[in-house]
C-alpha cells in the first residue's frame, strides 16, 4: 500500500494533551501493519467533541512486550502507569506510535458534516486506513494550518 496514513479515534482528554505537546505517542494493542515513518495519523476526537479535530507525523513505531514499552513512554503518554496496564492487560506487546509534529485544526469538521462530504464516512472503532487525498480538499478548504512545527506538510 502506498501513503498509508491512518484514521484514529481519540478520547477528547488525550486529544487535549496530544495538542498541547504532553502526549508525544499514542498507545496501540494492536500494530497498524501498513503504517510507515513519516505517514500521517488523522484524529477523530470522540464524543462529546465528534470531530475531525488534526492530526500528527509518525516518527517511528515501535512494538514491545508491555513492561520494556512503559520504560519507553512513561514520561511522553500522558496516561498513568495503572490505566497503562490496564489498558495493555491480558496481551504481551504493546504499539507506540511515536510523533514529533502535530496538527490542530483552526475549524474542525464535524461528524454530520464529515458524514455529508465523505461517502461512507464513519468514526474508527480502532484505526481504518486513510487517503489523505479525499480528506485533503476538505480540509484545505476548511482550516488554516496551526502548525507546531513548520515542517509539517500535509497538503502541499
Amino acid at each position: 500500500m502506498e501513503n498509508n496514513h491512518l484514521l484514529i479515534s481519540v478520547r477528547p482528554k488525550y486529544a487535549e494533551k496530544i495538542f498541547s505537546g504532553h502526549k508525544k505517542v499514542e498507545l496501540r494493542r494492536v500494530r497498524p501493519k501498513h503504517l510507515t515513518n513519516g505517514a500521517i495519523v488523522l484524529l477523530y476526537v470522540s464524543s462529546p467533541v465528534k470531530s475531525l479535530a488534526g492530526a500528527f507525523r509518525v516518527s517511528r513505531i515501535v512494538k514491545e512486550p508491555v513492561k520494556k514499552l512503559w520504560k519507553s513512554v512513561q514520561a511522553i503518554a500522558g496516561i498513568t502507569k495503572d490505566e497503562f496496564f490496564t489498558y495493555y492487560n491480558g496481551i504481551p506487546y504493546g504499539v507506540g506510535i511515536f510523533f514529533n509534529e502535530y496538527i490542530l485544526f483552526q475549524n474542525p469538521i464535524g461528524l454530520d458534516e464529515l458524514k455529508i462530504k465523505i461517502d461512507k464516512f464513519y468514526p474508527p472503532q480502532g484505526f481504518r486506513y486513510a487517503r489523505i487525498n479525499k480528506l485533503e480538499q476538505e480540509v484545505i478548504e476548511r482550516n488554516e494550518w496551526l502548525v507546531n512545527k513548520p515542517n509539517l506538510d500535509i497538503c502541499t
